[in-house]
């Protein structure tokens, strides 16, 4: 049963390359949805898959890219927005 999880990432996260290795991430795990920076700092994404593939992905989200400090990863179910693919918002 396909989920949707909108999830916040707060720390270290912009200027990390973290949008284009969540995109990256995101595909490898046949996901759906979107990532965008958002003016606080934080990183935003929103995602549908599997509950397995969700988790892989949060687990994923929790270190980030290399450079990426991560303090926080937080995330709600929403409703299916039945994405397409996985794009970056800029």
């Amino acid at each position: 049963m396909q989920k949707h999880y909108n999830i916040t990432i707060t720390g270290k996260v912009q200027g990390v390359w973290y949008r284009k290795t969540t995109k990256e991430k995101a595909e490898e795990l046949e996901i759906k949805g979107t990532v965008r920076n958002l003016s606080n700092g934080n990183v935003y994404i929103e995602a549908e898959g599997h509950i397995d593939q969700l988790d892989s992905l949060l687990k994923w989200c929790s270190r980030g890219p290399e450079f990426a400090l991560v303090n926080n990863v937080s995330f709600e179910e929403g409703d299916l927005q039945q994405f397409k693919s996985f794009e970056i918002v800029k």
